[in-house]
């Protein structure tokens, strides 16, 4: 009987430590994925990369309460008239409603546009889909951060 309760919680125990994760935390993972080479990409002007994440009716409203879509996007990201050496989400919230997702957090950018530097804190509100291809965000939202 003893060995037989010790073969049990060791099952219980070591379960968790073996089984797949959750879809949720594979969705989290797939979303903060896209969230990191999307703040690459467009850090590095990679259009390409921009097109392939960004759902088609994407659109983006700036710290300027201007509304962008996501070609307008694209042909920012081939004319490189704003140069980032910063593009980074950081204290970020992904809250997963099945098929869509809301990623809340803070964007940090530095860089120069039109010959001037800037430097900034935005905070953002993104809204994923989830496509045949995977997770591409749909909309975007930034406030302008007051710097402290």
């Amino acid at each position: 009987m003893k060995s037989a309760a010790c073969f049990f919680l060791l099952g219980f125990v070591a379960s968790p430590l073996g089984a797949a994760p959750s879809a949720s935390t594979r969705d989290e993972a797939a979303i903060r994925d896209v969230e990191r080479t999307l703040c690459e990409a467009i850090r590095t002007g990679d259009a390409e990369t921009i097109a392939r994440l960004e759902d088609e009716t994407h659109t983006l409203t700036n710290t300027r309460a201007e509304v962008s879509s996501r070609a307008a996007d694209i042909a920012d990201a081939k004319k490189g008239e704003t140069r980032y050496s910063e593009f980074r989400n950081h204290d970020t919230l992904v809250r997963l409603y099945g098929d869509a997702a809301i990623v809340l957090g803070i964007t940090s950018l530095k860089g120069t546009s039109s010959g001037k530097s800037f430097e900034l804190n935005v905070r953002f509100t993104d809204t994923y889909v989830r496509r045949a291809g995977g997770w591409k965000i749909a909309a975007s939202h930034a406030t302008r951060l007051d710097k402290k």
